[in-house]
């Protein structure tokens, strides 16, 4: 059995027991159910938002990681104006607990 889930505006198939990373969703430790937008169990496929709002996707934040980093660098030619600047983004590590339809 397998979901797709929505979060920090990306989607992801998910399966029980699989890690992955996220936005950032909270303090490790903390649990975090959410709605699927597709189940698929088998032969069967579920994605009718009637019957998606019973079920759940829940996991568990299990660390909070940095993501690559990403480098910048902007000038103006003639002028002698530069500027460099990078970026890490925050992320939460999180462990799929369960997948209940």
């Amino acid at each position: 059995m397998y979901a797709v889930i929505r979060t920090g505006g990306k989607q992801y198939k998910v399966e029980e027991g699989q890690i992955l990373d996220v936005e950032l969703l909270g303090e490790p430790g903390a649990e975090v159910e959410m709605v699927p937008l597709l189940l698929v169990d088998g032969d069967s496929v579920t994605a009718n938002p009637d019957l998606l709002g019973q079920a759940r996707v829940a996991a568990t934040v299990v660390d909070s990681v940095k993501g690559r980093k990403i480098d910048g660098f902007t000038y103006k030619n003639k002028s002698n104006q530069r500027r460099r600047w990078g970026h890490r983004q925050h992320k939460s590590r999180i462990k799929i607990t369960a997948i209940k339809a």
